[in-house]
């Protein structure tokens, strides 16, 4: 371990070293630093994303969705780059915390705002129907799940993630410290699906969409170069839940929405954009 010390300051204040690899996108004040507004499309949902963990929830839940035969849930995706387009100022209209994703529901009198893939996969389930429980207590424990993951990812996204693969530099203590907790939650995750197909039981939901985007994808496709360090292929349960969710055509649509990429669509506004990926 580094014999190296920090000694903070009696008064922090931001230099742009203090970012690191992200010193062009974080910053320690909010609102918006330019004026753009953004584009509205023709379907009932908006959605203002990029491909990340976070970014596929929502969409993995809307193509899941229209696989149900849910014509309501069909969507347009714009692609809000998280190198600052995030600070918009007609993104910070619809998420004032500038992080993707957020929506907007086009149906309402005046259109709805939704920001934190919690709330928008909530939102959506109930909207529809669909992908969470009516049941008392199933609906408890799909909820539970849920909002686990909301506490959870962060150790395993900012965290873990920065520090083994982002930081400028590698200190052993805050690796040590996010492995630590990030295998802890993947044990949690093996243990209830020891006797479980999914984290409530038998029934699909948004417990799982939000779960598998950070921990099946981490499991199956492997985040950071991490996978033989953290060990993930002992984690069984883990492994066979993701896999089975990581398979199925809705996933692997909603996985490449959003993505600038060759293997992705950068904006998704018909079934038919997915036609050019065989997916």
């Amino acid at each position: 371990m580094s014999n190296t010390t920090y000694t903070p300051p009696k008064i922090w204040t931001w230099r742009e070293e203090n970012g690191g690899r992200f010193a062009d996108i974080n910053r320690p004040i909010a609102g918006p630093t330019y004026q753009n507004e953004l584009p509205i499309g023709k379907h009932p949902i908006q959605i203002y994303s990029q491909g990340t963990p976070n970014g596929v929830k929502v969409t993995i839940l809307m193509e899941e969705l229209l696989a149900a035969g849910f014509e309501g849930a069909e969507y347009d995706a714009w692609l809000v780059r998280i190198n600052g387009e995030q600070f918009s100022s007609g993104f910070v209209k619809v998420n004032p915390n500038s992080k993707i994703p957020a929506i907007l529901d086009m149906t309402t009198k005046k259109p709805t705002r939704v920001f934190e893939t919690g709330a928008i996969l909530l939102y959506l389930a109930e909207k529809f129907g669909a992908f969470v429980p009516m049941d008392v207590s199933k609906r408890a424990e799909c909820l539970s799940w849920l909002f686990w993951q909301m506490g959870s990812a962060p150790y395993l996204g900012g965290g873990f993630g920065h520090f083994y693969a982002y930081a400028p530099e590698k200190y052993e203590y805050p690796i040590n410290r996010y492995a630590m907790e990030v295998k802890r939650q993947l044990d949690v995750l093996d243990r209830n699906l020891a006797d479980r197909r999914f984290l409530t039981g038998d029934d699909y939901t948004i417990a799982d969409i939000a779960t598998y985007s950070w921990y099946g994808q981490m499991v199956v496709a492997g985040f950071y170069d991490a996978k033989e360090f953290l060990q993930v292929n002992s984690y069984t349960n883990v492994l066979r839940w993701g896999t089975e969710i990581h398979n199925r055509s809705p996933v692997r649509r909603g996985r490449k929405v959003n993505r600038d990429s060759k293997s992705g669509i950068a904006e998704r506004h018909d079934a038919s954009d997915f036609d050019k990926l065989g997916v």
